[in-house]
């Protein structure tokens, strides 16, 4: 498991491959990952974006930005966690992500940026 904290949020990373199958005749490499975003800071804190950069060592990157995460903008009082899964498809067996969240401070009322530590995403197999 990858974690970092950034201003009292702990984003911690968990990978998993799922398998390969084809797409439009080009092999793809499915991979998911579970994040849990915990408020270690003492003030309420609302998850408002998110910026990804998507690697893949066979084609070139993807960036992804967008509102909330899986449709939601959830809202962290101090101690609380919250926990999501979503994957990603990239043409070859090795690739990695990073990216952060835009998040908003309900104290100071300022938005900053909590960094998305970066993981990897390697197929079992091709570790050989």
């Amino acid at each position: 498991m990858i974690q970092q904290i950034t201003k009292g949020i702990k984003i911690s990373v968990k990978t998993s491959f799922q398998g390969a199958f084809l797409k439009n005749y080009k092999t793809h490499f499915a991979f998911t990952y579970h994040i849990t975003i915990e408020n270690q800071s003492n003030d309420s804190v609302q998850l408002n974006s998110r910026f990804w950069l998507i690697k893949d060592s066979l084609s070139k990157n993807e960036i992804i930005n967008g509102e909330g995460i899986i449709g939601k903008k959830p809202v962290l009082k101090p101690g609380e966690t919250h926990n999501y899964s979503s994957g990603c498809l990239i043409t070859s067996p090795f690739g990695a992500m990073s990216g952060y969240y835009n998040m908003i401070n309900f104290t100071s009322t300022k938005t900053f940026k909590v960094k998305i530590p970066t993981f990897k995403l390697s197929a079992p197999f091709a570790l050989n």
